[in-house]
């Protein structure tokens, strides 16, 4: 596919992807005597006493199970409408957010304050605020973005083809991030594309965090922006071959991407061109490589759908690649005279790649081009004219093979270091031999190649400043694997400073994910140094639910098999703990999205281990939003966690780890719980539902910390420097909880 600029807010979370979950019946029983509500607190800036939320129970009866909310009312009937307009969020609920806001502000940031200034400037000060990622040739134009010192938001610009790898060539700015987001609490990019013959720009905005984007047009020879506008978008775009218009994605009353419509600038509005009738599947648009030919996508987690047509047409006629079946994923590039299909079909579990011809691409007629080999999985795939480029996990580590067309000859691509992250471009030509490979590790910064697949030359380009210094000798890397109580070996990868001692002494921060087949890479990131130079092993677990050793590994961590994700990360610590990392109740959790999942139901399994948790926007409340079919992500979602609509197993299975639901007399460490108003992945009824439930049920435990966003959604503040304000807290808790935060206890 043809780059394009993906650029979101700034997040303290290392991944935003998806956000829901799954679990034994039980029944809460009737609260016969519930706390009065919260009062009208004045003075919100020395609140001391955490907020007391009422106790409404709601009696919810499905599938012959019958289950009690008593927090069922923090969730806004009008949740729609606050996800866009968050100052018509009912009053008794904005009360009770704000007074959480304030007992944590008075109670963890403010005693945290100077800590937090100390990471934020120290974080501040390993990130290169005039940084720019390395241009990408387009016919005429090399595009690039870049960021200017002090500033949030990203720079769209532009220079000279000639003049890519001349820096003292001026360069063009197309659209300024700063200037537009100036004054604004949210703001944030999604897709940014220049026409085909370089006069226009269309760009999708978010000004609120909802992730309902607003499509705008700029040319490029004038400066104007044009009057042409297009709202409730999924931020996707595609130009048409012909640059008069593109191709964008509705965003239903929902939240998602529900259809596919044809725009043509100059006021003739839209043509809707496919609409999906599976609430279960999402939409997704895409060019080829080639720029022939225009994709429309269409899958739920565990099938696809590809429709295509020509990307000139002035009235499309979609083609369907093959008819979706149940369990068979696909995705497609064109390359010479056939189509390029990567796959799980015929038991390919770990995936293969297969040709199509153009005008019969239907499975009949696919023929295997590179066979399944199982346990190298195949991440994705490019095309240049002359080659093919695959990027594959291989003993669970990346690496990259490139296949000449004519010849068929293959060659591997691959790096040394004990645990690091590889990645691939191909940047917008088609017809090129240049591709680009970035490598890091956690200890070191990214590098950045030009590779010639012909010459095999490769140049170092870029390599990542850290301004405030870096040595990566100072640090240790270790990838080990953790027996699980079922035998299987969990892969961790392990950050730490070489004066650290490993025999037991040392707090750990153990963050883990294992959902959606999502896999954390061993890539370097300048924000955990911060603990590792403080003393704290710096840990990520890859469980079942990822697909840390191939495909299988993603399937054994879901459905009715989700409970082997919480039971690797929790047995991962204990062998940790084992080797001398890190000491029972020394050790801080840390987990985001359905990572928040991971956090609730490894707290419920052992809370003792833990000093403390930081659970960013979870996916806590599993039972109800898997119930709750008008939610975003609910249908799309039910083959990652089960439907409890339909079926008593599944519910069953999912209220058994639920851990809002699973939420009891525990010893639970202090807890940091996060969350965004205008989030349309984990509503904020998740993560404040929970924080009541867990003052109300383990009073004795924590202290909680519940923190909502009143301006943003998933990914948290939107500019670089607020988002690692986010990040500069969570880790001065994390340092709190362990006892190295000077005179800062949590109580």
């Amino acid at each position: 596919m043809r780059l394009s600029f993906l650029l979101t807010g700034a997040a303290s979370l290392a991944i935003l992807a998806g956000c829901n979950s799954t679990a034994n019946l039980v029944t809460e029983p009737v609260i016969a005597d519930a706390p009065p509500p919260i009062q009208t607190i004045e003075d919100t800036s020395v609140t001391l006493t955490p907020p007391i939320a009422k106790r409404e129970p709601t009696t919810i009866e499905q599938v012959g199970r019958t289950r009690i909310d008593p927090y069922h009312w923090m969730k806004d009937e009008n949740w729609q409408q606050v996800m866009q307009d968050p100052t018509v969020l009912r009053a008794d609920i904005r009360e009770y957010l704000e007074a959480e806001n304030a007992y944590t502000k008075a109670t963890l940031e403010d005693p945290l304050e100077g800590l937090k200034e100390e990471l934020f400037q120290e974080m501040r000060g390993r990130i290169k605020e005039d940084d720019s990622s390395l241009p990408s040739v387009h016919g005429p134009y090399a595009y690039l973005t870049k960021y200017r010192t002090g500033g949030e938001y990203p720079i769209i610009a532009r220079k000279a083809a000639a003049d890519i790898y001349n820096s003292e060539a001026e360069d063009e700015i197309l659209l300024d991030g700063d200037a537009m987001g100036e004054g604004k609490a949210y703001f944030a990019f999604n897709d940014v594309e220049h026409s085909p013959n370089h006069k226009l720009i269309a760009y999708a905005v978010d000004e609120q965090g909802s992730e309902f984007y607003t499509i705008k047009f700029k040319n490029l020879e004038t400066g104007e922006i044009l009057p042409d506008e297009i709202q409730n978008t999924y931020g996707a775009l595609v130009w048409g071959a012909n640059s008069d218009r593109i191709f964008w994605i509705e965003r239903n009353e929902e939240g998602r991407p529900a259809a596919v419509h044809m725009y043509k600038l100059g006021g003739e509005g839209s043509v809707e061109i496919y609409r999906e009738q599976d609430p279960g599947f999402f939409l997704s648009v895409s060019e080829s490589q080639s720029g022939d030919y225009i994709f429309i996508g269409a899958g739920s987690h565990t099938t696809s759908e590809v429709h295509y047509f020509e990307a000139d047409a002035e009235t499309p006629e979609l083609k369907v690649i093959a008819p979706r079946e149940t369990d068979i994923e696909y995705s497609v590039e064109h390359w010479g005279e056939q189509f390029v299909i990567s796959t799980n079909a015929d038991d390919s579990v770990d995936f293969k790649i297969v040709t199509a011809p153009i005008d019969a691409p239907g499975r009949d007629n696919w023929t295997d081009l590179v066979p399944h080999e199982a346990g190298t999985l195949i991440l994705g795939m490019d095309v240049l004219k002359d080659h093919l480029i695959r990027l594959e996990r291989h003993e669970g580590l990346p690496r990259i093979v490139v296949r000449e067309s004519e010849s068929g000859q293959e060659e591997t691509i691959a790096f040394e270091e004990e645990a690091y992250a590889l990645g691939t471009s191909v940047g917008y030509e088609y017809d090129t031999t240049m591709m680009r490979i970035r490598y890091s590790s956690p200890s070191t910064p990214s590098q950045t190649f030009d590779y010639d697949l012909v010459t095999k030359e490769r140049v170092l380009r870029k390599e990542q400043e850290v301004p405030s210094g870096h040595e990566a000798s100072d640090y240790r890397v270790k990838r080990v694997l953790a027996p699980a109580r079922d035998g299987e070996l969990v892969p961790v990868t392990i950050l730490y400073h070489k004066d650290t001692a490993i025999d037991g002494s040392a707090p750990m921060l153990l963050y883990g994910y294992g959902s959606y087949g999502v896999t954390i890479s061993a890539g370097f990131r300048t924000t955990p140094l911060a603990l590792a130079n403080r003393g704290m092993v710096y840990a990520i677990v890859h469980p079942r639910g990822s697909m840390a050793k191939g495909y299988q590994w993603y399937l054994d961590g879901k459905l009715k098999k989700k409970v082997n994700t919480f039971n690797d990360y929790i047995d991962a610590g204990n062998y940790l703990i084992e080797q001398g990392y890190s000491s029972r109740g020394n050790v801080v959790g840390m987990g985001g999205s359905a990572g928040g999942l991971l956090m609730g139901a490894a707290a419920n399994q052992d809370p003792e281990m833990f000093a403390g948790i930081i659970a960013a926007v979870p996916f806590v409340d599993v039972i109800n939003t898997m119930s709750d079919d008008t939610l975003p992500l609910t249908p799309p979602e039910w083959p990652e966690w089960g439907n409890p609509l339909t079926s008593a197993e599944d519910y069953d299975t999912m209220m058994a780890y639920s851990p809002y639901d699973q939420t009891t007399a525990l010893p639970y460490p202090a807890m940091l719980i996060t969350g965004g108003l205008s989030d349309p992945r984990v509503t904020y009824w998740e993560p404040s539902k929970w924080a009541a439930k867990l003052r109300h049920e383990a009073p004795e435990g924590g202290p909680y910390f519940l923190r909502i966003n009143m301006e943003a959604g998933h990914g948290g503040a939107s500019g670089r420097f607020e988002g690692l304000k986010e990040t500069a807290l969570e880790f001065a808790f994390a340092l709190a909880a362990v006892g190295k935060a000077g005179d800062v206890e949590l109580e």
